[in-house]
Order: structure tokens, then sequence, then C-alpha cells
């Protein structure tokens, strides 16, 4: 059964003074629970639109969008956001951080402080909890970013393009360890990527998106058997996973261009 469903969802915007633009159309997905869903598409294909439909920062034209079978009417803490900037209260520690979302709640203070210290132990931040953001790396703060949206507990995480800015080293890191808390965890994350590796490492699912208007063109399931590492972007399976997508995304590229 699907955690999240999508229907026939169509985005058009109609800037004042300039021609109006369809960034999605009749686009559906299903997400099911505890799966790790990934979207990839090329730029302006309507990725990051269609993440924030379902954080409910924006509204489709048409369409209905239901989480457990309630329609989405706007923000929620049942959705959890990290964005691909850092997003962080600069005037609050790490650990102040992570215990806003709590604290909105009305919870204990007692009670923000062990969800706080829970999740700044499993992002390895240990240490770190007074540190204020401009202290950390970008890594480091991305870590806090992806405790701060765990600490409400979310039914889903959302996540756009959240290792984008950082290093190819680093963003390794930040893979696995976004792969262990999730196998622990056991959340249903939608995530959204432009890296091609990232998607098929992470994924249970691929969906990938056409050109502008965007609509998902292929859904791939990634039969590659957790856990997964290292190893597994040398194995032959994943190598084919990849020859399609970009065999996909390449034909996408063209008609973009010749449009």
């Amino acid at each position: 059964m699907s955690l999240l469903a999508l229907n026939d969802i169509s985005v058009r915007f109609e800037p004042k003074g300039k021609p109006a633009v369809t960034a999605l159309d009749d686009v559906s997905l299903s997400v099911a629970h505890d799966t790790f869903s990934v979207i990839v598409g090329p730029s302006g294909c309507g990725k990051s639109t269609l993440l924030r439909l379902v954080a409910g920062l924006e509204e489709p034209t048409s369409g209905t969008l239901t989480l457990d079978g309630k329609a989405i009417n706007g923000p929620s803490s049942e959705r959890g956001m990290v964005f691909q900037s850092y997003t962080l209260f600069p005037w609050l520690t790490v650990r102040e951080n992570v215990m806003f979302g709590p604290s909105l709640k009305k919870l204990a203070k007692s009670e923000c402080e062990a969800i706080a210290d829970e999740l700044i132990s499993a992002v390895q931040l240990q240490g770190f909890e007074k540190s204020y953001p401009s202290e950390l790396s970008g890594g480091m703060r991305q870590r806090v970013a992806l405790a701060r949206a765990l600490a409400n507990d979310p039914r889903i995480l959302l996540m756009d393009e959240p290792f984008g800015a950082l290093d190819s080293q680093t963003r390794g890191v930040m893979q696995e360890l976004l792969l262990e808390i999730w196998q622990t965890k056991r959340k249903t994350v939608l995530f959204i990527t432009h890296d091609i590796d990232e998607a098929i490492l992470l994924g249970d699912e691929v969906h990938v998106m056409s050109a502008r208007p965007g609509r998902i063109k292929t859904s791939l399931p990634i039969e590659i058997e957790r856990p997964r590492g290292i190893d597994t972007l040398t194995s032959q399976a994943f190598m084919d996973y990849k020859r399609t997508i970009l065999s996909l995304m390449h034909d996408e590229a063209i008609r973009a261009a010749r449009a």
C-alpha cells in the first residue's frame, strides 16, 4: 500500500508580463511505506517543484496529493524536508537546532534533549552539541539538517539534492551515513538528485523524469541487494542500471535542446 500518492499533478506558472510555463504535466507517482524512492531528470524538469508540492510549500494547478489517504494542504511535521542549501538557524547550537521541532510540539525539555542527543549520535556529531553552524563544515551542517528533520519523527523524509554542494569524498560519506540511518529508522524517503550513481546507490526505485514539462518517463526498480556500499558502484548490476538511466536521460537532454 502506498504512503504517498500523486495523481494527475500539473503545475502551471503564469508570471506577470511573461509567457506561462508548465513545469509539471500529468504526473502520477506512488511511494510505498518504508521505501527509498529517488527522482532524477534533466535540469529544469520540475524535480524540486514536485518535492515542494509534497512538502506543502506550493499548490498544484490540478491533480491531488495524499499522504496516508489524507490530502496535502500545506506544510506539516509529518513531512520532514532537507534542502541543498544550509537552512540551520545560525543563532542556535547544534543541539538547539535539533531540539527546535520537538520544542514546538510542547514536549518536555528533557524529552527534547533526549531526542536531540539520540539523533546527534546517529549522525556522528558527538562532541559538537554546543557548536554553532558557522563553526561546522558543509557536510557537518547537512548532518545537523538531517537530524533536525528526523527529530519530528516524520512519516516521510523529503530531500532536495541535499549533498549537491559537497565535495565527492564528503558526499560519499554522507550517502553511507544516510543509508545507515534509513536502514535503522526505516523512514520513507523521497530523494531528488541529478547524480545517477547516487540515485542507484540509494534507491529502491528510481523515477526518471522527462524534460519540461516534467512527467514521469520511467519508474525503475533497483534490485541490488542491501546493504550497499562502495563495492556496489563497480558491480555489473550497477553498471547495467546506470547505462539504462543514462540512455533515458540522454534522450531527454536531446529533446530539451531541440525544443
